[in-house]
């Protein structure tokens, strides 16, 4: 069975897909030479061994790790002990549940969809007009089937989590004890060990935002990181209370374990949809260390009285380079967007554009006094988020010349000086912004564009 070679993986995966091939990390090892079928289970890092399938006939497969990379290892080593040592599989001729729910979800290739034949031929009149009843048994059989196994599924990804839960509130009680300074010093080899472990028990969004602690403190000022460090682990401790409440809860199961489709949001009852102008404020381009690009736009509601945002959230591989985003800073437009179910509804989805929107100024914001205050009641609502959008009233951005840190300083005397991230174009100083929208994490703003007697400014 020469099917490794046809799938062409690197020799990394090779070297590890080897390693697997030792009797112990196989319990269990079956085949069905009738169907062409091999499964097995393998025994991961995580608690529940990984449920491994594979297609002799047409190379199909399945396997319930994490990994990003097809065919997995897992897959590999269980084709290497196929190719290598098939007198390891025992020969059964009934496959398990697991499997037969893989097979029933997927189609080969060139298969077509079973239809059921049209003609009535040999049939009387009474006989070709009376329903059958077997289809819908079956129909119903296989339903009942389907959601028991999404029932399991979704069982041992709840208990996978809740261990995975236990290890992050270990994990932290150990940074603490060691000390803050030696957890900023090494906090990119310890954030990387949990984060591994984290997606093998299918935390994987959890997994990814502890991925990219290290970055944001890194690009603080030491002085600051700290403070950072023990404010960002505190809100995974308050996340992971929060999941042990609420395992059910939607936005939770998000920021830990997996997010919902685009099909299953528009259908949700509990989504808000909202109908206005939007205009794009800015772009925030992040390429991870898992090798993702997380591209958010945000969006500014030019109808509301108060100000209202919206974020699009969309993750391709670093791998393809560069994307053209559907829409660039300062672009207006009418649409309709679904706001996923949340306690700060942010994240969102177009569900329809209605045309270009007129262009003018933002609406006056005013009165809606202390900018902050939408950072508090956000914190109130969801401690264990970060970036919160907010509109600044009238201001300039300064320079503080002894440490070179930038600043967006309200023009009210008795207003308030923020903090911005990273650096801003000179040309800027000095400048009167009417308004300013940015991104505030309780330590810095991220600057996403201003309003000014020159017309509107792009700052992201």
């Amino acid at each position: 069975m020469k099917t490794i070679e046809a799938l062409a993986p690197d020799q990394a995966s090779l070297g590890a897909a080897a390693k697997l091939t030792k009797r112990s990390n196989w319990p269990r090892l079956e085949t069905n030479e009738q169907l062409g079928l091999i499964w097995g289970e393998c025994q991961g890092s995580g608690s529940n061994p990984y449920r491994v399938a594979f297609d002799t006939r047409d190379h199909g497969y399945k396997c319930t790790c994490p990994s990003r990379k097809f065919p997995c290892k897992h897959i590999l080593g269980l084709m290497w002990i196929g190719a290598t040592a098939p007198a390891s599989f025992a020969r059964v001729d009934q496959t398990p549940e697991w499997v037969n729910d893989w097979l029933g979800r997927r189609r080969k290739p060139g298969q077509q969809p079973t239809q059921a034949p049209a003609s009535s031929e040999g049939k009387s009149i009474d006989e070709a007009s009376r329903p059958d009843e077997s289809a819908p048994v079956e129909d119903a059989a296989a339903a009942e089937r389907r959601e028991a196994a999404q029932r399991r599924r979704a069982e041992d990804t709840r208990s996978a989590v809740s261990a995975a839960l236990d290890e992050l509130d270990q994990w932290i009680a150990d940074q603490l004890r060691l000390g803050l300074a030696g957890f900023v010093d090494a906090c990119s080899e310890r954030c990387r060990r949990i984060a591994a472990r984290l997606v093998d028990l299918k935390a994987t969004a959890l997994a990814g935002r502890i991925d990219e602690l290290p970055a944001r403190l890194m690009a603080l000022r030491g002085e600051e990181r700290p403070d950072a460090a023990i404010r960002e682990l505190g809100k995974l401790v308050l996340l992971a209370k929060a999941w042990r409440a609420a395992p059910d809860d939607a936005e939770l199961k998000r920021l830990v374990s997996t997010s919902e489709t685009r099909d299953q949001i528009l259908a949700n009852p509990d989504a808000v949809h909202v109908e206005s102008d939007w205009e794009v404020l800015g772009e925030k381009i992040v390429t991870r260390r898992d090798g993702l690009v997380s591209h958010a736009t945000w969006l500014l509601d030019l109808k509301s009285s108060a100000p209202r945002f919206a974020v699009l959230l969309d993750f391709f591989p670093a791998s393809a380079g560069r994307r053209s985003g559907a829409f660039a800073p300062g672009d207006r437009f009418k649409a309709r967007l679904v706001f996923y179910p949340s306690r700060n509804p942010l994240r969102a989805l177009v569900a329809g554009r209605l045309g270009d929107a007129a262009p003018g100024n933002w609406p006056d914001f005013a009165r809606a006094g202390d900018p902050l205050a939408a950072y508090a009641s956000f914190q109130d609502g969801a401690p264990w988020l970060t970036d919160c959008p907010i509109i600044l009233p009238a201001g300039a951005i300064a320079l503080d010349e002894k440490d070179g840190a930038w600043w967006q300083a309200a023009s009210d005397p008795h207003g308030i000086a923020l903090p911005v991230a990273g650096s801003v174009s000179q040309t800027l100083l000095g400048l009167d912004l009417a308004a300013t929208a940015a991104l505030w994490n309780g330590a810095r703003l991220e600057l996403l564009a201003s309003q000014s007697n020159m017309g509107r400014l792009d700052l992201s």
